[in-house]
């Protein structure tokens, strides 16, 4: 009787073992498998069971939460979203999350563990924290400014405050409302088809995922290629630039929209926007010194995050003189970002330094208390400060006296530079319009925003298309904005 007794132990422990390890294996082995299952939803519902945390402008937040009543409860909504979509991106219970919705998902979502208490408090307690808020850089009247100058257009508009890096505004047009993605249903179907489906693709961040030939808004890194060389060592003399100019090892002769241009000096050619002078520059700085100071400047680097992803803004290093040439005018595989562009307008208002761009002032706690802070930025020397000098009183005259007078503000120092890019097979496409800048109130120690604007002209404006024409004005506005003036192009 013993003996029988003995042996059902034993099988009960045995069956007491094989029911642990099975456990063990279905809990550590498979979890994985199990938790990726698109069957299970058991993820899903804890992740929207409680609202999601805040996106915050000028400390007031542009996103929130609703209470659906579903499993999936709480879903995304965003206050003037087709504004602020180029910063929020969209969070989506079908579609996911992008932008700053998804670079900061979790601290936003609650599953980031710097937001528990203690280390490992949810692991033992079992409970999810409430979501974090994301404090942004963003100035909402600089936004505001750029987005209704923009208006109908296709473009986009990034500004910088240029001695912090701090992104005060980033827009791009057209645009889409986000809410209209929150939800799971065939609304949000219906809209994510029609959104993709637009040959404007109004889903795409222009601001910081398109680049575009610069055109003459370059010529501002080859002065300061050309200045730092000592390939120009005053700003008045004669360039010796002939007109046209004959792309060198070629027969293509290069011309001008302005009149004057032959021996032009740097100042008239920066002001009236020369380019077979600055094409013969480009050339005699040579390619390696035109592209280390391009990649000074953020060119060719694959790394830029704000937090989010920035597409490279790129400088052919592999070109002959004649490619150089036309690179050095903004052309050929020259291209950049809006975001690239304020950064050359912010080294110059820096005097000759610049930090890398950031969109996050700070992450906190629902509760309001400090998970991180930016911090200061990494400052990178881009020119000689004597360099940048020079290029202030450049950009200067562009406004003052040149193609940029319909950025001036009336009791501000402001510089910028003009562009009207070719694109296309045979220049076929419809030009891009480009103004760069930077602002100073007249009460400032020092500028307080950099600017850059680009707008895709249409086919029935080619003819007007021009960047003192369509993008100095929202430049303007934006800059207005951003010293404190509140006044907006309509």
């Amino acid at each position: 009787m013993t003996r029988h007794i003995r042996h059902a132990a034993v099988f009960c422990a045995l069956l007491l073992v094989a029911l642990v390890v099975n456990a063990a294996r279905v809990q550590i082995v498979q979890a994985p498998q199990y938790d990726g299952n698109p069957a299970n939803r058991r993820p899903d519902i804890a992740r929207y069971q409680q609202p999601r945390g805040d996106i915050l402008v000028g400390g007031e937040p542009v996103t929130g939460s609703r209470d659906t009543g579903e499993h999936l409860r709480f879903e995304r909504t965003y206050a003037d979203g087709p504004m602020y979509a180029p910063i929020t991106g969209f969070a989506s219970q079908a579609y996911g999350t992008t932008l700053l919705e998804h670079a900061e998902d979790g601290l936003l979502s609650g599953a980031d563990p710097l937001l528990a208490p203690l280390p490992l408090w949810n692991d033992v307690t079992g409970t999810r924290n409430a979501g974090g808020d994301v404090v942004t850089t963003i100035d909402g009247a600089a936004q505001q400014a750029a987005f209704e100058g923009l208006g109908r257009h296709k473009g986009a508009v990034a500004a910088i405050e240029p001695s912090t890096g701090r992104v005060l505004a980033l827009v791009s047009t057209p645009s889409y409302d986000p809410q209209s993605l929150s939800g799971n249903g065939t609304a949000a179907t219906r809209t994510w088809d029609r959104l993709n489906g637009d040959p404007d693709r109004p889903m795409l961040n222009r601001a910081v995922r398109r680049t575009y030939p610069p055109g003459s808004t370059f010529k501002v890194v080859t002065a300061a290629a050309a200045l730092d060389a000592g390939v120009v060592r005053d700003l008045d003399a004669p360039t010796r630039s002939p007109d046209p100019y004959n792309l060198p090892g070629t027969r293509t002769r290069l011309t001008n929209e302005a009149e004057g241009c032959r021996d032009a000096s740097l100042r008239e050619a920066f002001e009236w926007s020369c380019n077979t002078v600055f094409a013969k520059l480009g050339v005699d700085v040579g390619v390696r010194r035109m592209a280390a100071t391009a990649e000074a400047f953020g060119f060719n680097d694959a790394g830029l995050r704000i937090p989010f992803a920035v597409s490279p803004s790129t400088f052919d290093t592999s070109v002959d003189r004649a490619q150089l040439g036309l690179s050095s005018i903004g052309q050929y595989n020259t291209r950049a970002t809006p975001l690239q562009m304020a950064m050359v307008a912010a080294a110059v208002a820096n005097g000759g330094q610049v930090r890398s761009p950031y969109l996050v002032e700070r992450t906190q706690r629902a509760g309001g208390s400090l998970v991180a802070t930016a911090g200061s930025r990494p400052i990178r020397e881009v020119m000689r400060p004597a360099t940048a000098t020079r290029l202030k009183e450049l950009m200067t005259g562009v406004v003052e006296k040149g193609t940029g007078a319909n950025a001036a503000i009336r009791g501000a120092l402001v510089g910028g530079k003009t562009g009207t890019a070719q694109h296309g097979v045979g220049n076929s496409g419809t030009p891009y319009a480009w103004f760069v800048s930077w602002a100073q109130g007249e009460r400032d120690l020092e500028p307080k925003v950099a600017v850059a604007v680009v707008v895709e002209g249409s086919a029935a404006d080619r003819d007007g298309i021009s960047g003192g024409g369509l993008a100095a004005p929202i430049a303007r506005a934006v800059m207005e904005a951003a010293l404190g003036r509140g006044t907006h192009t309509g």
